[in-house]
């Protein structure tokens, strides 16, 4: 990977690389009960792979399976399964697709792409922050506010769920074997 004006490699392309899902996580939190409790999740199965391109930029695909969600809740968690939330019978995993990931300094990945969770697709444009970067391991960590309602996902008895929700995806990646 390399800076947007072509200096400071940090790999040199081409190479394939695969998520170690024992060192990634992928977790969400959300202000519930009126802005009065936060409701924290972790998926606990993620996917992925990527890839640095010949010119340093980067590529790659995360899939998060939305059946993994776990709250600590059972119920809680059946719910945001159900079609009111993930769909998870319909719609098995969340999916990110990186077009595009450029190294603007040496810590400071930018990513577009799209994300699509619940059958929906929407385009994503975050800021990662790259926390190592050697020949056995690229981790990067990005986080967004998330809009439930832009992905379908509207329900909201009695106005109790307040604000987006903030996901936090930590992403190492290892050399795919040859």
């Amino acid at each position: 990977m390399t800076t947007a004006n072509g200096d400071n490699a940090v790999h040199a392309g081409p190479s394939s690389w695969v998520l170690d899902p024992s060192a990634t996580t992928a977790t969400f939190s959300h202000k519930t009960f009126w802005g009065l409790a936060t409701v924290r999740g972790t998926f606990r199965e993620v996917a992925g792979s990527g890839a640095i391109l010949a010119d340093g930029t980067g590529r790659g695909r995360l899939e998060i399976a939305t059946a993994s969600l776990d709250t600590k809740n059972r119920q809680r968690d059946n719910h945001l399964r159900s079609a009111d939330f993930f769909n998870a019978a319909e719609h098995p995993q969340i999916i990110i697709d990186i077009a595009s990931a450029i190294l603007r300094d040496p810590d400071s990945v930018h990513v577009t792409g799209t994300l699509t969770a619940a059958g929906t697709t929407r385009p994503l444009n975050v800021a990662a922050r790259l926390s190592e970067a050697t020949g056995q391991a690229v981790t990067l960590t990005a986080e967004a506010d998330i809009d439930r309602a832009d992905f379908g996902m509207t329900w909201n008895r009695g106005g109790m769920l307040k604000a987006p929700a903030h996901v936090t995806v930590v992403a190492r990646f290892v050399p795919a074997a040859s």
